[in-house]
């Protein structure tokens, strides 16, 4: 796994230091948090994002508020802000819920906070183990000698390890694979362009930049040989909410016979959502479709439909790379038609 020349966060004294991802590639800068206000703002504005990440700052701003909050109904209403910071991301949840079981369970602790920041150092470690163990279960599904094409940022910067799909990536690569990627641009936010190549390029993978909707062209010109992308959530049948355009993707692979993964640890499944159908999707605000690098691109009061996310169907996906095993998702979905 890559020597990471960067951390996404880290608690220091009480706060927490985070890399503020909304200035990058332009600026590495870390600002610190002092409070759930501000954890909430950052999580709502992407100064810190990804799933995985997401749940080990909420787990971090549970602590924070055990330790701040004057009362129970104060804190139940910090508890509901940070889980609706951002809907589809299931980790965000996951990681709210265990924190509130310890809360619970240690009500007459007189170290309760001490109890609360301990696991959430817990969640935020046993990311990143999960994150390196997709990489090992990963890594023998990529080519030998081979080009990946992934979508959005599913890196470290989107963990608080080595990421998902791409700690697969960095895995293969340790292991002697000759892997150059293809990294589509992701609109509207840009987190491809902005995050994963400067991610892949800081850590000397060969990496390649394109816009989304060039991706169908490399395809048909058999250029790709497999795409990877992360997840946000995942339904019990294996249906995966990832950012915005990682369907279209799915669909072109499928046409093009190319193996198409999901790398997630199991934070991201979630067990009370069937299918894919009953995911909610976050709808984000209009300006970042309307406007790019603080320039207005888009007629003034234009109808936007900005959804954060798209579901893909499991009998698309050919495999979801875990920390603890390989899901063949083609095998479920024969299975069920049987």
């Amino acid at each position: 796994m890559p020597t990471l020349k960067f951390h996404t966060i880290k608690w220091l004294d009480g706060e927490l230091e985070i890399l503020d991802q909304t200035l990058l590639p332009a600026q590495e800068k870390y600002i610190r948090l002092s409070n759930i206000r501000q954890v909430i703002t950052a999580i709502k504005t992407l100064q810190l994002r990804g799933a995985p990440l997401i749940g080990v700052a909420a787990a971090y701003a549970i602590a924070m508020a055990a330790s701040t909050c004057r009362s129970r109904i104060e804190f139940a209403v910090a508890v509901n802000e940070i889980k609706s910071a951002r809907p589809t991301a299931v980790n965000l949840s996951w990681a709210v819920e265990r924190m509130l079981v310890l809360y619970d369970a240690s009500a007459d602790a007189p170290d309760r906070e001490q109890k609360l920041l301990d696991l959430a150092r817990q969640i935020h470690a046993e990311d990143a183990e999960m994150c390196e163990r997709i990489g090992v279960f990963g890594a023998e599904l990529m080519p030998e000698n081979g080009a990946v094409l992934t979508h959005c940022n599913a890196g470290a910067l989107a963990t608080a390890g080595c990421g998902t799909a791409l700690g697969v990536i960095y895995e293969a690569t340790r292991r002697g694979k000759k892997l150059s990627v293809f990294a589509d641009e992701t609109r509207p936010v840009l987190q491809g362009s902005r995050l994963t190549a400067w991610e892949l390029m800081r850590e000397g993978i060969d990496v390649t930049l394109i816009t989304d909707s060039m991706a169908g062209h490399l395809m048909s010109r058999g250029t790709i040989d497999c795409v990877i992308v992360g997840a946000d959530r995942i339904a019990i049948n294996y249906d995966v909410a990832n950012k915005i355009g990682t369907y279209s993707l799915a669909v072109l692979a499928k046409e093009h016979g190319i193996p198409f993964y999901v790398a997630a640890p199991t934070s991201t499944f979630d067990r009370q959502i069937a299918s894919g159908i009953d995911i909610e999707i976050e709808q984000r605000d209009p300006s970042e479709v309307t406007d790019c690098g603080g320039l207005t691109i888009a007629p003034e009061h234009i109808r936007v439909y900005n959804p954060a996310f798209d579901v893909t169907p499991n009998p698309l996906i050919t495999a979801i790379i875990t920390d603890r095993e390989i899901i063949r998702c083609k095998r479920w979905a024969e299975h069920t038609k049987s």
